[in-house]
């Protein structure tokens, strides 16, 4: 059984040799050509190096190697992670295409989820349980892979996704503490201190850029951190919780594929249209955009902790605040498009006057 000062060593160990490595991997990164060129759609203007996320991985190998979780899932998730490094590392060097990375990550999580990390059933309200099956394992699969993309959709700005993930991994941890839930407290916590090192290098003005190793990486752990702490049943709002806790990365990349889908684009074809994008087109320096969107990241964060002790009343007048956040998150960024068949059924099933008036388009 693990003690507060256990969690604390292990977090103090990620955290530095994060920070010692950080600087090791940058002249690894620039040696070899593991560099960021910069183009139209990206904000950088010089060349900088990436590959920062093995700094990132290196920590939390440190960190588990300290604490050794005592679990079965431990090695499917190590053998996940290592197919996550691969692909990202590969990436960073080659610039793989989206579907050759889509298949690390499917591997990856299929792996993961049929080791026995997967939701069971699920509990409606005022109803009885749902026995999932194998649509538990898809529900699984889906959500790995897409919190997986959605980490590396956000990673756009200086130190923007490891800030966005260490905030929510504040959260998640706030909530393992709650409930006592050892195993994700302690994956969590070596987690956030790797992530709080490299956001020292990482954040405006960056000095590396953790690169596709680093954003899928940790997409591809808070995912199974957060499928960890569902308890593998969970019900119909506690499902939600997760959702709220990761909203930025997730309703970022829900409005892109929207969008893209409007514009008759590819779902993983680029743009310049997220909400960090769209908050430096509105006059934003670089630095309040990422203060602006951690903010949104804290509200969120902090409306999951509420969300997860309040009554049925108190869960639904919080889903609608939330609700309202997302509007006006969606107004900013501009659900840009023409008119097609698509746009007409998301008008009838997305509700909300902000909604339909950014899907409309300027």
């Amino acid at each position: 059984m693990y003690t507060t000062a256990d969690f604390i060593i292990a977090f103090i160990i990620a955290l530095t040799v994060t920070i010692i490595t950080t600087p090791l991997v940058k002249k690894f990164a620039i040696k070899f050509g593991f560099v960021d060129q910069p183009e139209k759609r990206k904000v950088h203007k010089s060349v900088m190096p990436r590959l920062g996320g093995m700094a990132i991985v290196l920590g939390v190998v440190a960190g588990l190697l300290y604490l050794q979780p005592p679990t079965a899932y431990m090695l499917p998730i190590i053998i996940g992670g290592l197919i996550i490094i691969v692909t990202g590392v590969l990436d960073d060097k080659y610039a793989l295409s989206p579907k050759t990375k889509l298949i690390g990550q499917i591997a990856a999580a299929c792996i993961v989820v049929f080791s026995g990390i997967d939701i069971n059933f699920i509990t409606l309200p005022f109803s009885e349980r749902v026995e999932l099956g194998f649509i538990g394992y898809i529900i699984a699969i889906l959500w790995i892979v897409g919190i997986t993309n959605a980490i590396n959709l956000i990673d756009g700005l200086d130190g923007l996704a490891s800030g966005v993930s260490a905030i929510a991994l504040g959260s998640i941890l706030t909530m393992a503490v709650i409930n006592n839930h050892v195993l994700v407290i302690a994956l969590t916590v070596i987690l956030l201190g790797s992530t709080l090192g490299f956001l020292f290098f990482n954040f405006h003005p960056a000095k590396i850029f953790m690169g596709d190793t680093g954003a899928l990486f940790l997409g591809y752990c808070i995912s199974v951190i957060s499928i960890l702490g569902l308890y593998k049943s969970v019900t119909l709002f506690s499902l939600v919780i997760p959702i709220i806790i990761l909203g930025i990365p997730i309703f970022d990349t829900l409005f892109a594929i929207i969008r893209r889908l409007l514009n008759n684009q590819s779902i993983s074809a680029p743009d310049k249209h997220h909400l960090h994008h769209c908050l430096l087109s509105m006059g934003f320096s670089h630095r309040a955009t990422v203060l602006i969107i951690y903010a949104i990241g804290i509200i969120f964060g902090i409306s999951a902790i509420v969300f997860s002790t309040a009554t049925l009343w108190g869960s639904l007048i919080i889903i609608g605040i939330l609700f309202i956040l997302v509007q006006l998150t969606a107004e900013i960024i501009g659900l840009i498009g023409k008119r097609k068949p698509l746009l007409n059924a998301i008008r009838r099933t997305i509700p909300g006057k902000y909604i339909q008036k950014a899907l409309r388009g300027k």
